[in-house]
């Protein structure tokens, strides 16, 4: 029969042995040490100052009184260093790494992860809490297929409610597509000055919208004029706008307003004209009251030009006539169309 047990090695009480506290005291020091055992520290020579109970991993190269021990558990009793060999499926708080650790039988790991397992917080190098029960803080995320392909699922529990992608700027939410508050998918934006926008959306059935698409029908209040030659004209009303396009200040003419552009970019502009004199007219779509950038020759009737022009935000579009022609002004007889590509 052995002197020591079987897996702590501690020393049994021999018949007719002498001084039997000793041989039990030896035995209640060890279990006092791997039991619900705390590891100080993983060092390769032994700390200037021990404090009695202490029990540290010795790393290799083992120096000082550790010398020839590397790969033992190091305990301090009695003032002097007492080494123990662990064995595989040995567990240790370490107090270093703040991780309670598995000793697989050459070096203490972190203890493995169940196969399947169900956990009310996640968190990946970040803190969980009780709204963002997954929190992951890392410089990418790989979410990767298994066999031929990988879809990630965002469920919502009703029309009403939001199944959505946010994305932030130092924390402030700047971008967020998905289905929020209905069942169209939308991309919106959030600016400083304009808030939250919805920029793109595509119904159920698949059609898609440009909420915030930049495009103007303009047209003076329905009259007949016949223009200066040199003057310009502007535009009464928006029959159809979006995208924070608007009129300017009255023109100095006093026939309308410029329109003016909300943001640069390629446009395509139509220039619909109704002439009421007979002979040839020349009307110009003019940017900023120096520059044409849409010119139109047509005789009496009705007639139109397309064309396609960059525009910078802030620019003021009015029409610009040669000659003196009779025009007729109103919506669908002279008027411009603006929509940005």
């Amino acid at each position: 029969m052995s002197d020591t047990t079987a897996n702590l090695a501690l020393p049994f009480i021999l018949p007719a042995q002498a001084q039997k506290h000793v041989t039990h005291n030896e035995a209640l020091q060890r279990l006092d040490a791997l039991v619900q055992m705390v590891v100080a520290s993983s060092a390769a020579n032994p700390p200037a100052e021990p404090a009695e109970g202490d029990v540290h991993w010795v790393t290799a190269p083992a120096t000082g009184l550790w010398t020839g021990h590397a790969g033992t558990l190091s305990l301090f009793q009695d003032g002097v260093w007492l080494f123990i060999t662990p064995r595989p499926g040995w567990s240790a708080v370490f107090l270093e790494d703040e991780r309670l650790k598995l000793y697989d039988g050459t070096d203490w790991i972190d203890t493995p992860m169940p196969d399947a397992a169900r956990f009310d917080r996640l968190g990946i190098a970040a803190d969980a809490d009780t709204y963002n029960k997954l929190s992951v803080s890392a410089p990418a995320t790989l979410l990767n297929h298994a066999g031929d392909s990988h879809r990630l699922t965002v469920n919502k529990s009703g029309t009403s409610e939001t199944a959505s992608l946010i994305f932030q700027s130092n924390w402030q939410g700047r971008a967020e597509m998905g289905l929020a508050g209905e069942d169209r998918f939308s991309l919106k934006v959030n600016g400083d000055v304009t808030g939250w926008r919805q920029a793109i959306s595509v119904t159920p059935e698949g059609y898609v919208r440009q909420d915030q698409r930049p495009l103007a029908r303009a047209a003076l209040n329905t009259a007949t004029l016949t223009p200066v030659a040199g003057s310009f004209t502007g535009f009464d009303t928006l029959h159809h706008s979006g995208g924070d396009v608007s009129l300017g200040s009255l023109l100095s003419s006093g026939n309308g307003r410029p329109l003016i552009v909300p943001t640069s970019g390629l446009y395509l502009l139509s220039l619909s004209v109704r002439a009421i004199s007979t002979g040839t007219h020349t009307v110009h779509v003019s940017r900023n009251g120096t520059a044409d950038v849409l010119s139109h020759i047509g005789g009496a009737g009705s007639s139109s030009s397309v064309g396609l022009v960059w525009l910078d935000a802030g620019d003021a579009l009015t029409l610009r006539h040669l000659g003196t022609i009779q025009y007729e002004f109103g919506y669908g007889k002279t008027e411009l169309c603006l929509a940005l590509l």
